[in-house]
């Protein structure tokens, strides 16, 4: 019965993603990924979160190899723009903080006309966090 780890490889590879860019792209080092794949290591449930989204998979399929929606197979993998990284390195965001941030910017985004939309540089992202807390606390 495959592991955590082998089907975190499983998807990893089926996505052409290496090791060094998954680590990167879910805030986790490489060797600690190399570990878990390897069965070395356990995962803690935030980092599994984070290498899902990552991955663009579930947590449901990472954990017993089957989905609970075929959708959740095929979401696009979270790709977190380098300005913001930096914001929520700035506003000492979690990883899920920041994540939400970015999709409530997608949410914005996604109801405007299909005027050309501004990237958002580091301070954009501070006033549309702060903006965002002061209209939901």
């Amino acid at each position: 019965m495959p592991s955590v780890g082998d089907r975190i490889r499983e998807v990893r590879e089926h996505r052409r993603i290496t090791q060094d860019r998954l680590a990167e792209t879910s805030g986790i080092s490489k060797g600690f990924l190399s570990d878990v794949e390897n069965n070395k290591r356990n995962i803690s449930s935030e980092y599994l979160l984070r290498i899902a989204n990552s991955l663009g998979t579930s947590v449901d399929y990472l954990l017993k190899g089957e989905s609970s929606t075929a959708e959740s197979q095929q979401r696009e993998p979270v790709v977190i723009p380098p300005a913001l990284s930096e914001a929520a390195l700035q506003l000492n965001l979690t990883y899920p903080q920041t994540v939400e941030l970015l999709r409530a910017h997608h949410s914005v985004v996604a109801r405007r006309s299909n005027k050309d939309v501004k990237q958002f540089d580091v301070s954009d992202w501070i006033a549309f966090h702060k903006a965002i807390k002061e209209v939901f606390g």
